[in-house]
Protein backbone atom coordinates (compact mmCIF):
# COMPACT_ATOMS: atom_id res chain seq x y z
CA UNK A 1 0.00 0.00 0.00
CA UNK A 2 1.64 3.28 -0.82
CA UNK A 3 2.49 5.97 1.91
CA UNK A 4 1.24 8.39 0.36
CA UNK A 5 -2.97 9.52 1.26
CA UNK A 6 -3.41 12.98 -0.72
CA UNK A 7 -6.42 14.52 0.83
CA UNK A 8 -8.82 16.13 -1.86
CA UNK A 9 -8.37 20.40 -1.50
CA UNK A 10 -11.16 22.38 -1.63
CA UNK A 11 -11.08 25.98 -2.41
CA UNK A 12 -13.67 27.89 -0.62
CA UNK A 13 -13.32 30.61 -3.31
CA UNK A 14 -14.09 28.52 -6.40
CA UNK A 15 -17.32 28.63 -8.58
CA UNK A 16 -18.00 24.57 -7.59
CA UNK A 17 -17.24 25.23 -3.63
CA UNK A 18 -20.85 24.95 -2.77
CA UNK A 19 -21.32 21.93 -4.70
CA UNK A 20 -18.29 20.00 -3.92
CA UNK A 21 -18.61 20.80 0.11
CA UNK A 22 -22.35 19.57 -0.44
CA UNK A 23 -20.62 15.95 -1.46
CA UNK A 24 -17.93 16.28 1.21
CA UNK A 25 -20.61 16.57 3.86
CA UNK A 26 -23.78 13.82 2.48
CA UNK A 27 -23.95 10.69 4.88
CA UNK A 28 -26.39 8.17 4.36
CA UNK A 29 -28.96 7.49 6.83
CA UNK A 30 -28.31 5.06 10.04
CA UNK A 31 -30.52 2.15 8.96
CA UNK A 32 -31.33 0.63 5.94
CA UNK A 33 -34.28 -1.78 5.14
CA UNK A 34 -33.13 -4.98 5.78
CA UNK A 35 -31.49 -3.88 8.93
CA UNK A 36 -34.94 -1.89 9.94
CA UNK A 37 -36.95 -4.64 9.41
CA UNK A 38 -34.60 -7.17 11.94
CA UNK A 39 -34.84 -5.05 14.25
CA UNK A 40 -38.68 -4.59 14.26
CA UNK A 41 -38.64 -7.98 14.83
CA UNK A 42 -36.74 -8.07 17.40
CA UNK A 43 -38.81 -5.10 19.15
CA UNK A 44 -41.97 -6.78 18.89
CA UNK A 45 -41.10 -9.72 20.18
CA UNK A 46 -38.98 -8.28 23.26
CA UNK A 47 -42.49 -6.37 23.99
CA UNK A 48 -44.45 -9.27 23.71
CA UNK A 49 -42.64 -11.85 25.79
CA UNK A 50 -40.10 -9.81 27.46
CA UNK A 51 -37.51 -11.80 29.28
CA UNK A 52 -37.57 -14.88 27.24
CA UNK A 53 -37.26 -13.55 23.87
CA UNK A 54 -34.14 -10.88 25.71
CA UNK A 55 -32.75 -14.39 26.78
CA UNK A 56 -33.34 -16.19 23.41
CA UNK A 57 -31.59 -13.34 21.58
CA UNK A 58 -29.05 -12.82 24.00
CA UNK A 59 -27.60 -16.25 23.88
CA UNK A 60 -27.59 -16.33 20.42
CA UNK A 61 -25.88 -13.10 19.28
CA UNK A 62 -23.46 -12.92 22.19
CA UNK A 63 -22.88 -17.10 22.07
CA UNK A 64 -23.73 -17.47 25.91
CA UNK A 65 -25.72 -19.95 27.69
CA UNK A 66 -28.10 -17.92 30.72
CA UNK A 67 -30.90 -19.78 31.79
CA UNK A 68 -32.75 -16.64 32.71
CA UNK A 69 -31.89 -12.89 32.45
CA UNK A 70 -31.33 -12.51 36.59
CA UNK A 71 -27.99 -14.38 35.35
CA UNK A 72 -27.06 -11.76 33.50
CA UNK A 73 -27.52 -8.78 36.22
CA UNK A 74 -24.20 -7.89 37.48
CA UNK A 75 -23.59 -8.02 40.88
CA UNK A 76 -22.57 -4.25 42.76
CA UNK A 77 -19.54 -6.29 44.29
CA UNK A 78 -18.49 -7.13 41.41
CA UNK A 79 -18.13 -3.45 40.09
CA UNK A 80 -16.85 -2.43 43.29
CA UNK A 81 -14.15 -5.26 42.57
CA UNK A 82 -13.44 -4.24 38.88
CA UNK A 83 -12.54 -0.88 40.21
CA UNK A 84 -9.68 -2.10 42.43
CA UNK A 85 -8.47 -4.58 39.65
CA UNK A 86 -7.56 -2.18 37.21
CA UNK A 87 -3.98 -0.98 37.38
CA UNK A 88 -3.82 2.35 39.38
CA UNK A 89 -2.69 4.35 37.02
CA UNK A 90 -6.18 3.76 35.38
CA UNK A 91 -8.29 4.13 38.62
CA UNK A 92 -6.57 7.24 38.95
CA UNK A 93 -7.41 8.49 35.68
CA UNK A 94 -10.75 7.46 35.64
CA UNK A 95 -11.11 8.83 39.69
CA UNK A 96 -9.91 12.35 37.84
CA UNK A 97 -11.89 12.20 34.63
CA UNK A 98 -14.99 11.29 36.63
CA UNK A 99 -14.48 14.41 38.83
CA UNK A 100 -13.76 16.87 36.32
CA UNK A 101 -16.86 15.42 34.63
CA UNK A 102 -18.99 15.50 37.80
CA UNK A 103 -17.73 18.92 38.42
CA UNK A 104 -18.79 20.45 35.30
CA UNK A 105 -22.09 19.37 34.80
CA UNK A 106 -22.82 20.73 38.38
CA UNK A 107 -22.59 24.23 36.86
CA UNK A 108 -25.28 22.90 34.29
CA UNK A 109 -28.40 21.92 37.11
CA UNK A 110 -31.62 24.22 36.96
CA UNK A 111 -33.63 25.30 39.79
CA UNK A 112 -36.93 25.72 39.91
CA UNK A 113 -38.55 29.48 40.07
CA UNK A 114 -41.96 31.40 40.30
CA UNK A 115 -42.70 35.02 40.48
CA UNK A 116 -45.92 36.41 41.57
CA UNK A 117 -48.19 39.08 40.08
CA UNK A 118 -49.85 41.99 41.51
CA UNK A 119 -52.74 40.62 41.96
CA UNK A 120 -51.34 37.55 43.60
CA UNK A 121 -50.94 35.32 40.83
CA UNK A 122 -48.39 33.07 41.14
CA UNK A 123 -46.35 31.46 37.93
CA UNK A 124 -43.20 29.38 37.52
CA UNK A 125 -41.77 26.58 36.55
CA UNK A 126 -40.79 23.42 38.39
CA UNK A 127 -37.31 21.46 37.25
CA UNK A 128 -37.26 17.45 38.34
CA UNK A 129 -35.03 14.78 37.49
CA UNK A 130 -36.22 11.64 35.63
CA UNK A 131 -37.01 8.88 37.34
CA UNK A 132 -35.12 6.23 35.39
CA UNK A 133 -32.60 6.47 32.80
CA UNK A 134 -30.98 3.79 30.28
CA UNK A 135 -27.49 3.85 29.42
CA UNK A 136 -26.05 1.60 26.31
CA UNK A 137 -22.27 0.69 26.56
CA UNK A 138 -20.91 -1.37 23.46
CA UNK A 139 -19.21 -4.41 25.02
CA UNK A 140 -17.00 -6.88 24.75
CA UNK A 141 -13.15 -6.35 23.41
CA UNK A 142 -13.94 -2.99 23.08
CA UNK A 143 -13.38 -0.94 25.99
CA UNK A 144 -15.23 2.66 26.81
CA UNK A 145 -15.12 3.91 30.38
CA UNK A 146 -15.91 7.56 28.99
CA UNK A 147 -18.99 6.66 27.27
CA UNK A 148 -20.45 5.58 30.41
CA UNK A 149 -18.96 8.37 32.76
CA UNK A 150 -19.59 10.86 29.62
CA UNK A 151 -23.79 9.47 29.84
CA UNK A 152 -24.10 8.09 33.67
CA UNK A 153 -22.55 11.23 35.99
CA UNK A 154 -25.27 14.00 34.20
CA UNK A 155 -27.74 11.96 34.81
CA UNK A 156 -27.16 11.42 38.46
CA UNK A 157 -25.87 15.31 38.91
CA UNK A 158 -29.45 15.90 37.47
CA UNK A 159 -30.70 13.78 40.46
CA UNK A 160 -32.03 10.24 38.66
CA UNK A 161 -33.07 7.82 40.80
CA UNK A 162 -32.09 4.73 39.05
CA UNK A 163 -29.36 4.31 36.18
CA UNK A 164 -29.57 0.87 34.61
CA UNK A 165 -26.97 -0.07 32.52
CA UNK A 166 -27.30 -2.01 29.54
CA UNK A 167 -23.47 -3.60 28.14
CA UNK A 168 -23.49 -6.28 25.61
CA UNK A 169 -20.55 -9.80 26.93
CA UNK A 170 -20.27 -11.51 23.51
CA UNK A 171 -18.50 -14.88 24.33
CA UNK A 172 -18.76 -13.61 28.66
CA UNK A 173 -16.23 -11.22 27.90
CA UNK A 174 -16.26 -7.60 29.69
CA UNK A 175 -14.26 -4.96 30.26
CA UNK A 176 -13.09 -4.22 34.22
CA UNK A 177 -12.38 -1.18 33.02
CA UNK A 178 -16.42 -0.37 31.91
CA UNK A 179 -17.25 -2.20 35.15
CA UNK A 180 -14.90 0.42 37.14
CA UNK A 181 -16.64 3.44 35.50
CA UNK A 182 -19.75 2.10 36.39
CA UNK A 183 -18.97 1.71 39.85
CA UNK A 184 -17.13 5.24 39.82
CA UNK A 185 -20.77 7.01 38.16
CA UNK A 186 -22.71 5.62 40.70
CA UNK A 187 -24.95 3.41 37.91
CA UNK A 188 -27.48 1.32 40.37
CA UNK A 189 -28.20 -1.59 37.82
CA UNK A 190 -25.65 -3.58 35.10
CA UNK A 191 -27.33 -5.90 32.90
CA UNK A 192 -25.21 -8.02 30.42
CA UNK A 193 -27.42 -7.29 27.44
CA UNK A 194 -27.19 -6.00 24.08
CA UNK A 195 -28.19 -4.93 20.54
CA UNK A 196 -31.07 -4.12 19.76
CA UNK A 197 -33.05 -6.73 22.06
CA UNK A 198 -31.41 -4.44 24.73
CA UNK A 199 -33.03 -1.21 23.73
CA UNK A 200 -36.07 -3.03 23.48
CA UNK A 201 -36.11 -4.35 27.27
CA UNK A 202 -35.25 -0.70 28.63
CA UNK A 203 -38.27 0.73 26.48
CA UNK A 204 -40.88 -1.96 27.27
CA UNK A 205 -39.63 -3.33 30.48
CA UNK A 206 -39.55 -6.66 31.31
CA UNK A 207 -39.41 -9.13 34.57
CA UNK A 208 -36.09 -8.31 34.38
CA UNK A 209 -35.22 -5.33 33.09
CA UNK A 210 -36.91 -1.97 33.87
CA UNK A 211 -38.96 0.36 31.89
CA UNK A 212 -36.79 3.43 31.58
CA UNK A 213 -37.89 7.53 31.02
CA UNK A 214 -35.39 7.88 28.38
CA UNK A 215 -32.16 5.80 26.69
CA UNK A 216 -29.08 7.15 25.80
CA UNK A 217 -25.84 6.26 24.73
CA UNK A 218 -23.58 5.13 21.53
CA UNK A 219 -24.11 1.83 19.53
CA UNK A 220 -23.53 0.23 15.83
CA UNK A 221 -26.52 0.13 13.51
CA UNK A 222 -28.79 -1.86 15.32
CA UNK A 223 -28.67 -0.41 18.54
CA UNK A 224 -29.22 3.10 16.35
CA UNK A 225 -32.08 2.16 14.63
CA UNK A 226 -33.75 0.68 17.43
CA UNK A 227 -33.49 4.13 19.57
CA UNK A 228 -34.95 5.35 16.84
CA UNK A 229 -37.77 3.19 16.60
CA UNK A 230 -38.71 3.42 20.32
CA UNK A 231 -38.62 6.99 20.23
CA UNK A 232 -41.98 8.11 21.51
CA UNK A 233 -42.68 5.41 23.94
CA UNK A 234 -39.29 6.74 25.83
CA UNK A 235 -37.18 9.85 25.33
CA UNK A 236 -33.60 9.18 23.63
CA UNK A 237 -30.40 11.45 23.58
CA UNK A 238 -29.63 11.94 19.51
CA UNK A 239 -29.13 9.13 16.82
CA UNK A 240 -25.46 9.96 16.66
CA UNK A 241 -23.72 10.06 12.70
CA UNK A 242 -19.82 9.38 12.29
CA UNK A 243 -17.36 11.70 14.43
CA UNK A 244 -16.01 14.93 12.93
CA UNK A 245 -13.31 17.20 13.19
CA UNK A 246 -12.97 20.59 12.18
CA UNK A 247 -9.64 22.27 12.76
CA UNK A 248 -9.52 26.13 11.71
CA UNK A 249 -5.91 27.14 11.45
CA UNK A 250 -4.15 30.42 10.89
CA UNK A 251 -0.93 28.44 9.42
CA UNK A 252 1.34 28.99 12.87
CA UNK A 253 0.87 25.77 14.80
CA UNK A 254 2.61 22.52 14.63
CA UNK A 255 1.44 20.84 11.40
CA UNK A 256 2.27 16.92 13.69
CA UNK A 257 -0.04 18.20 16.13
CA UNK A 258 -2.83 18.80 13.17
CA UNK A 259 -1.78 16.22 11.38
CA UNK A 260 -2.31 13.98 14.59
CA UNK A 261 -5.74 16.36 15.38
CA UNK A 262 -7.07 14.57 12.41
CA UNK A 263 -6.30 11.21 13.06
CA UNK A 264 -7.81 10.82 16.13
CA UNK A 265 -11.39 11.18 14.74
CA UNK A 266 -10.10 9.31 11.36
CA UNK A 267 -9.12 6.59 13.46
CA UNK A 268 -13.07 5.75 14.77
CA UNK A 269 -13.94 4.50 11.34
CA UNK A 270 -13.80 4.64 7.61
CA UNK A 271 -17.15 7.05 7.90
CA UNK A 272 -15.35 9.47 10.12
CA UNK A 273 -14.36 12.95 8.90
CA UNK A 274 -11.82 15.14 9.13
CA UNK A 275 -11.62 18.64 8.10
CA UNK A 276 -8.58 21.50 8.00
CA UNK A 277 -9.26 24.68 6.92
CA UNK A 278 -6.24 27.23 6.68
CA UNK A 279 -5.66 30.92 4.51
CA UNK A 280 -2.21 29.21 4.31
CA UNK A 281 -2.02 27.34 1.27
CA UNK A 282 2.06 26.51 2.50
CA UNK A 283 0.64 25.32 5.80
CA UNK A 284 -2.09 23.13 3.93
CA UNK A 285 0.80 21.30 2.60
CA UNK A 286 2.80 20.81 5.16
CA UNK A 287 0.25 19.20 7.16
CA UNK A 288 0.42 16.97 4.12
CA UNK A 289 3.68 16.18 4.67
CA UNK A 290 2.87 15.36 8.73
CA UNK A 291 0.31 12.93 7.07
CA UNK A 292 1.92 11.31 4.79
CA UNK A 293 4.64 10.73 7.55
CA UNK A 294 3.12 9.98 10.78
CA UNK A 295 0.14 7.88 9.40
CA UNK A 296 2.10 4.87 8.87
CA UNK A 297 2.97 5.11 12.91
CA UNK A 298 -0.92 4.31 13.55
CA UNK A 299 -2.14 1.34 14.79
CA UNK A 300 -5.44 1.54 13.38
CA UNK A 301 -3.33 2.74 10.25
CA UNK A 302 -5.98 1.34 7.75
CA UNK A 303 -9.17 2.52 9.30
CA UNK A 304 -7.58 6.15 9.35
CA UNK A 305 -6.32 5.96 5.90
CA UNK A 306 -9.54 5.11 4.22
CA UNK A 307 -11.36 7.62 6.26
CA UNK A 308 -9.03 10.24 5.21
CA UNK A 309 -8.81 9.73 1.59
CA UNK A 310 -12.80 9.28 1.32
CA UNK A 311 -14.24 11.86 3.83
CA UNK A 312 -11.25 14.37 4.65
CA UNK A 313 -10.50 17.37 3.25
CA UNK A 314 -8.38 20.37 3.18
CA UNK A 315 -10.40 24.00 2.41
CA UNK A 316 -8.73 27.15 1.22
CA UNK A 317 -10.02 30.17 2.63
CA UNK A 318 -8.91 33.96 2.15
CA UNK A 319 -9.32 34.57 5.65
CA UNK A 320 -10.11 33.66 9.20
CA UNK A 321 -13.48 35.62 8.95
CA UNK A 322 -14.16 33.42 5.76
CA UNK A 323 -12.99 29.97 7.53
CA UNK A 324 -15.44 30.72 10.18
CA UNK A 325 -18.13 31.11 7.84
CA UNK A 326 -17.43 27.95 6.28
CA UNK A 327 -17.62 26.58 9.54
CA UNK A 328 -20.69 27.69 10.55
CA UNK A 329 -22.24 26.35 7.34
CA UNK A 330 -21.03 22.29 8.26
CA UNK A 331 -22.00 23.07 11.84
CA UNK A 332 -19.22 20.59 13.27
CA UNK A 333 -19.39 18.20 16.18
CA UNK A 334 -15.88 19.19 17.25
CA UNK A 335 -14.19 22.25 16.06
CA UNK A 336 -10.74 23.49 17.26
CA UNK A 337 -9.62 26.93 16.93
CA UNK A 338 -6.09 26.62 16.65
CA UNK A 339 -5.04 30.39 16.15
CA UNK A 340 -3.53 32.97 18.04
CA UNK A 341 -6.26 34.83 19.19
CA UNK A 342 -9.27 32.22 19.56
CA UNK A 343 -11.36 34.28 21.84
CA UNK A 344 -11.60 37.12 18.76
CA UNK A 345 -13.95 34.28 16.76
CA UNK A 346 -15.37 33.21 19.32
CA UNK A 347 -18.64 35.37 19.11
CA UNK A 348 -19.09 34.77 15.18
CA UNK A 349 -19.03 30.58 16.41
CA UNK A 350 -22.86 29.81 15.64
CA UNK A 351 -22.90 26.28 14.96
CA UNK A 352 -21.00 23.94 17.21
CA UNK A 353 -21.11 21.04 19.51
CA UNK A 354 -17.73 21.52 21.47
CA UNK A 355 -15.22 24.39 20.48
CA UNK A 356 -11.28 23.54 21.60
CA UNK A 357 -9.66 26.95 21.93
CA UNK A 358 -5.99 27.39 20.99
CA UNK A 359 -3.29 25.41 19.78
CA UNK A 360 -2.81 23.69 23.31
CA UNK A 361 -6.18 22.58 23.45
CA UNK A 362 -6.58 18.90 21.51
CA UNK A 363 -10.08 17.42 20.63
CA UNK A 364 -8.69 14.32 22.42
CA UNK A 365 -8.86 16.08 26.08
CA UNK A 366 -12.55 16.28 25.19
CA UNK A 367 -13.50 13.02 24.31
CA UNK A 368 -11.82 12.02 27.80
CA UNK A 369 -11.10 14.48 30.88
CA UNK A 370 -11.83 18.18 30.15
CA UNK A 371 -14.98 18.12 32.17
CA UNK A 372 -17.96 19.16 29.25
CA UNK A 373 -20.06 16.19 27.72
CA UNK A 374 -18.52 13.90 24.53
CA UNK A 375 -22.13 13.18 23.30
CA UNK A 376 -22.42 15.99 20.82
CA UNK A 377 -24.43 16.79 17.80
CA UNK A 378 -23.19 15.47 14.14
CA UNK A 379 -23.43 15.61 10.82
CA UNK A 380 -24.95 19.46 10.88
CA UNK A 381 -27.13 19.05 13.75
CA UNK A 382 -25.30 21.39 15.72
CA UNK A 383 -27.46 23.64 14.02
CA UNK A 384 -30.12 23.07 16.33
CA UNK A 385 -29.11 20.67 18.85
CA UNK A 386 -26.68 20.56 21.96
CA UNK A 387 -24.13 18.75 23.84
CA UNK A 388 -25.82 15.97 25.99
CA UNK A 389 -26.04 17.79 29.47
CA UNK A 390 -27.98 17.58 32.95
CA UNK A 391 -30.98 19.66 31.63
CA UNK A 392 -31.10 16.32 29.32
CA UNK A 393 -32.17 14.29 32.61
CA UNK A 394 -34.77 16.92 33.83
CA UNK A 395 -37.87 18.20 32.96
CA UNK A 396 -39.86 21.36 33.39
CA UNK A 397 -43.43 21.99 34.59
CA UNK A 398 -45.46 25.05 34.37
CA UNK A 399 -46.88 26.30 37.34
CA UNK A 400 -49.96 28.42 37.47
CA UNK A 401 -51.73 29.11 40.40
CA UNK A 402 -54.65 32.48 40.23
CA UNK A 403 -55.38 34.34 42.40
CA UNK A 404 -59.66 35.23 42.70
CA UNK A 405 -58.91 38.57 41.38
CA UNK A 406 -56.71 36.75 38.74
CA UNK A 407 -58.80 34.11 37.98
CA UNK A 408 -61.46 36.76 37.30
CA UNK A 409 -58.78 38.73 35.03
CA UNK A 410 -57.93 35.86 33.45
CA UNK A 411 -61.03 34.00 32.85
CA UNK A 412 -62.16 37.32 30.31
CA UNK A 413 -59.75 36.93 28.01
CA UNK A 414 -59.89 33.55 27.68
CA UNK A 415 -63.34 33.27 27.12
CA UNK A 416 -63.15 35.82 24.35
CA UNK A 417 -60.38 33.55 22.99
CA UNK A 418 -62.07 30.25 23.51
CA UNK A 419 -65.37 31.52 22.19
CA UNK A 420 -63.24 32.65 18.97
CA UNK A 421 -61.95 29.15 18.89
CA UNK A 422 -65.69 27.85 19.39
CA UNK A 423 -64.91 25.91 22.32
CA UNK A 424 -67.77 26.42 24.56
CA UNK A 425 -66.51 24.65 27.12
CA UNK A 426 -62.84 26.15 27.51
CA UNK A 427 -65.00 29.80 27.67
CA UNK A 428 -67.59 28.52 30.19
CA UNK A 429 -64.84 26.68 32.56
CA UNK A 430 -63.24 30.10 32.28
CA UNK A 431 -66.46 32.42 33.36
CA UNK A 432 -67.30 30.60 36.16
CA UNK A 433 -64.10 32.17 37.61
CA UNK A 434 -65.05 35.54 36.84
CA UNK A 435 -66.08 37.31 39.52
CA UNK A 436 -69.96 39.27 38.86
Amino acid sequence: MSTVTTIKTLDANAPDFNARLDELLAWESVSDGAVAATVAAILAEVKAEGDAALLRYTNRFDRVSATAVAELVVPAARLAAALQAIPAAQREALEAAAARIRSYHEHQKQASWQYTEADGTVLGQQVTAMQRVGLYVPGGKASYPSSVLMNAIPAKVAGVDEVVMVVPAPDGEISDLVLAAAALAEVDMVITIGGAQAVAALAYGTATVPKVDKIVGPGNIYVATAKRSVFGTVAIDMIAGPSEILVVCDGATDPDWIAMDLFSQAEHDEQAQSILISPDAGFLGQVQASINRLLPTLARESIARQSLSERGAFILVSDLAQAVAVSNRIAPEHLELSVADPQSLLPAIRHAGAIFMGRHTAEAVGDYCAGPNHVLPTSGTARFSSPLGVYDFQKRSSIIHCSPEGASTLGKVASVLARGESLEAHARSAEYRVRK
